[in-house]
């Protein structure tokens, strides 16, 4: 059984991916959750901090399971495009959610600076996983931006057709 502070952030993702940061509110977490308010409370002071303990264990999840997911490959090369599949598992099992931390970013306001360091830290260290895939900075810095695409487009329009297109721009890039 899981613990209320599980149940409350398990309950976020779902509210958040369903409904947007702004549109949530405490009252229907602490609903959904089936936990007390004094719950909710004992493990957050804010909604902004709930949002800043989601977003750190949905880059804990999210890098966990492309972790899993990439190294079933051995080769550099073989890994990239698998970054890509890993895209299309993830929209097939979350229903093309899309990135949570791109749809709360686009919900606060820019001077947010505890919310919007979380999402800048989780998508450096994207960045930062494909240089240390492919050490080159030019040619990793453009796989982060067809992977970022990637996910934006496939949320937009519910389909991986561009995961595919992006796949093979990034053979093209690494023979």
């Amino acid at each position: 059984m899981s613990t209320p502070k599980e149940r409350i952030i398990a309950t976020t993702f779902e509210l958040f991916a369903k409904q947007g940061y702004n549109s949530t509110g405490i009252n229907q977490i602490v609903a959904e959750a089936n936990v007390a308010k004094a719950s909710f409370y004992q493990y957050f002071k804010s909604k902004e901090d709930l949002c800043v303990e989601f977003l750190n264990v949905r880059h804990d999840y999210w890098f966990n399971e492309l972790n899993r997911f990439v190294s079933k490959e051995k080769d550099m090369k073989l890994k990239l495009i698998s970054c890509f599949d890993f895209l299309i598992e993830m929209n097939q099992k979350e229903n093309f959610r899309g990135c949570s931390f791109l749809n709360i970013l686009s919900e606060i306001p820019m001077d947010n600076v505890k919310i919007l360091s979380v999402i800048q830290n989780h998508k450096k260290d994207l960045r930062n996983y494909f240089s240390e895939l492919i050490k080159d900075s030019g040619l990793s810095d453009h796989i982060y931006l067809l992977f970022e695409s990637s996910i934006i487009e496939s949320q937009l329009f519910r389909s991986n057709e561009l995961i595919e297109k992006s796949k093979k721009i990034i053979i093209n890039l690494i023979k």
